[in-house]
């Protein structure tokens, strides 16, 4: 019987999720769900379709929402969710990803790293993130100091890489104990010129994985767009022949290691916003040597919109097929590896994250 595919949303007020035909031609909405909470993150376990949703805000606290029947029910829990008395309160959990161990991570603000090993029943603080030597000078991005994004090692569960604005890249290779930065080549340009490439403190946007390469990382940053072929131990620029430096999102290809697709924005100064307000999705198939846009079916007047650093995502799917979902709540869809679009949804409250899961159909 032919997949099916539906997509899980994180949105400002619950989460959605969307379910598609096995043709990826029509879809049907179901939601809000987790009671309206902010959802910065939801995923999904391929293998028993488990779903994670990681929200919360000043009033509510953090907590990491859970439904093991696709969305008809949720349970959520904040035990151990949280920094020792006397620290500052964790606001929000704002990441999630499964590791090949079965074990779930939620990045959290103030940037922090939490494990559990019950499928997020209970967590655990990963204090050998906290601890590390630099953490007293880790400044916050515009949003705050957040870690938005953990990316697990597909075979090798001692490995993983994280992100947080506006501190970098850091990556640890014996289950989280020890934690180094991986920031050498990326620029701030924000900084001093004689400062323009520290060891820490440059404002990662998002992190993507290269299929089959998991040493080959793509970084979209807020100076730049860069590719590390050593598991962030050095980045290289490819951002020539992109419309901007500054951008959000970036997802690779389920299957080729070189595809790799982006929505640039217009610079952290002009509005962020699409360049020239009309909409592109930009893809790269030899690894960010060369970019072309991609257009058919997206607006190419008065697109004034944003795209957030979670709020793209494809799935595994042949031809693979990519989604976006926007600050102004619309979703976009491409079952063609981004040759044409379609808007599949309007009006939901601004998508903070897109994910998918591939369903038996």
């Amino acid at each position: 019987m032919a997949n099916r595919v539906m997509l899980l949303l994180g949105t400002r007020k619950g989460a959605f999720l969307v379910d598609g035909d096995a043709a990826r031609g029509s879809w049907s909405l179901r939601g809000p769900f987790c009671e309206t909470w902010p959802i910065n993150h939801a995923i999904a376990d391929p293998k028993t379709g488990t779903i994670w949703a990681a929200g919360g805000n000043e009033w509510f606290g953090p907590a990491v929402w859970r439904s093991t029947d696709l969305g008809e029910s949720w349970t959520h829990s904040s035990a151990g969710l949280a920094y020792a008395e006397g620290e500052t309160p964790i606001k929000s959990a704002w990441s999630l990803a499964l590791g090949p161990d079965g074990a779930l991570w939620a990045g959290v603000e103030p940037a922090g790293l939490f494990s559990s090993a019950d499928g997020g029943d209970t967590w655990t603080h990963v204090s050998g993130l906290t601890d590390h030597p630099s953490r007293a000078e880790w400044q916050p991005g515009g949003a705050g100091l957040i870690l938005h994004g953990i990316l697990p090692h597909p075979a090798d569960a001692d490995r993983v890489w994280i992100a947080i604005s506006a501190v970098g890249v850091f990556a640890t290779e014996d289950g989280g104990r020890n934690w180094a930065p991986r920031n050498r080549g990326t620029r701030q340009d924000y900084a001093p010129e004689d400062q323009r490439y520290p060891e820490f403190g440059q404002c990662v946007h998002a992190l993507a994985m290269a299929a089959g390469m998991p040493d080959r990382l793509y970084q979209q940053n807020h100076c730049g767009m860069y590719r590390s072929d050593d598991g962030g131990r050095a980045w290289t620029s490819i951002e020539a022949g992109l419309p901007s430096s500054f951008g959000f999102p970036a997802v690779a290809h389920p299957r080729d290691p070189d595809t790799l697709y982006l929505l640039p924005l217009n610079g952290d100064q002009a509005g962020r916003f699409m360049p020239d307000a009309a909409a592109a999705v930009w893809r790269t198939r030899d690894a960010g040597a060369s970019w072309q846009a991609l257009r058919q079916g997206l607006p190419q007047a008065n697109a004034f919109f944003g795209v957030l650093r979670r709020a793209m995502a494809v799935d595994r799917m042949d031809p693979a097929g990519i989604y976006f979902g926007t600050s102004g709540g619309a979703l976009f869809a491409s079952a063609d590896e981004g040759e044409s679009w379609s808007c599949i949804a309007e009006h939901l409250p601004g998508i903070l994250s897109v994910d998918t899961l591939v369903l038996d159909g």
